[in-house]
């Protein structure tokens, strides 16, 4: 899977075995806000990339 790294601002190859992918929930004054994100650990950098709800449940790797 391919991240975007932020300190180095280059595109990074992770794979698979090491995505992980989390739903982030906060409210808000309307009610709640869900946002859909894979995670990563590259070289002591954390990874995110954040997409939509049918990518998120589309996708098979493990759930934090």
């Amino acid at each position: 899977m391919t991240f975007y790294n932020l300190k180095t601002r280059s595109h990074v190859d992770v794979p698979d075995s090491s995505v992980s992918k989390t739903k982030m929930v906060r409210k808000t004054k309307n009610g709640e806000q869900i946002r859909y994100a894979f995670t990563s650990v590259h070289e002591g950098v954390k990874l995110f990339k954040f997409v939509n709800e049918e990518v998120y449940k589309k996708t098979d790797v493990s759930e934090v």
